[in-house]
């Protein structure tokens, strides 16, 4: 028997001024239960992660949560998961998520979310995984992100093929599509 496919989800700690945000973090642990996957992410019991964690378990999805000690009580460690690993760094804790995971999804978020999708991203043009990166691309949320990057590009800071290192997807629906082909 093989193991499910793991996921590892980068989103904000807070549920951000659109409520669709929300609605698609819930959908995505909907859908991660839904298909027999794995949750892996930040081990976080707010903002968009608890709600794509309480959503995946009560759905009966496996879930596996990563969370650095300095962020146990601002971000209320969700202690109640499949696994809950504790980790002295937020180094480590990126470090662990990835390296338990067969896919990245990147949901809206705030600083810590685009520092975990550039360094995913950066390993990938670097070489060291061809692991999937997706952005849930919610109500236009990544479109000027994803604008800078062919910036880059354009400018020549970066190789043509960094475009093809990420997929974005506008909808939960898409996203599942998208990852079932992985």
């Amino acid at each position: 028997m093989t193991a499910p496919l793991s996921i590892c989800v980068y989103c904000g700690s807070r549920d951000g001024a659109d409520p669709a945000y929300a609605e698609a973090a819930e959908a995505l642990g909907e859908a991660i239960a839904r298909n027999g996957w794995r949750l892996v992410y930040g081990a976080g019991d707010v903002g968009l992660m608890g709600r794509v964690a309480r959503s995946a378990q009560n759905g009966g999805a496996e879930t596996f949560g990563v969370i650095p000690t300095h962020l146990l009580q601002r971000e209320v460690g969700k202690r109640d998961l499949t696994t809950f690993i504790v980790t002295e760094t937020m180094h480590e804790r990126k470090k662990v998520m990835f390296m338990n995971a067969d896919a990245v999804v990147v949901l809206p978020g705030g600083a810590g979310s685009l520092d975990e999708l550039f360094e995913v991203l950066t390993w990938r043009q670097l070489g060291l995984h061809e692991k999937p990166i997706l952005l849930l691309n919610t109500n236009g949320y990544w479109t000027k992100l994803t604008e800078l990057i062919e910036h880059v590009v354009a400018s020549g800071f970066a190789g043509d093929d960094l475009n093809g290192f990420y997929r974005t997807v506008d909808t939960v629906e898409a996203l599942e599509t998208a990852l079932k082909g992985t």
